[in-house]
């Protein structure tokens, strides 16, 4: 019982360092994708339509880094849920003994 207990700290402490370094990273590849976009902008002097082309890039790369990250930090927390969850709530119900014939649950 108790090697079954450090594990479950363990797996939580490990859960909390995946959502941490994870989220870290999507935040500094997102400074990143702005510095850059940033920098191009400023080097380009003013021309509108490429300034428009590298902020479009830029918004989409941002947004969809973000998107993916959030969305698979869900379904991973969602699976783990489902998969640590109450195993008893999930089996059948015995019929009471005590109960009469007709009102036993099938």
């Amino acid at each position: 019982m108790g090697q079954d207990r450090t594990r479950a700290v363990g797996d939580t402490d490990l859960e909390k360092y995946r959502a941490r370094y994870g989220l870290m990273a999507v935040v500094i590849s997102n400074l990143a994708i702005a510095a850059v976009a940033i920098f191009g902008v400023w080097r380009l002097d003013g021309d509108k339509a490429v300034i428009v082309g590298v902020l479009t890039a830029a918004f989409t790369a941002v947004s969809g880094m973000t998107t993916a990250y959030l969305g698979i930090k869900a379904v991973s927390n969602t699976a783990r849920s489902i998969a640590l969850g109450n195993v008893a709530a999930r089996r059948p119900k015995e019929p009471d003994p005590a109960a009469p014939p007709d009102q036993r649950a099938p």
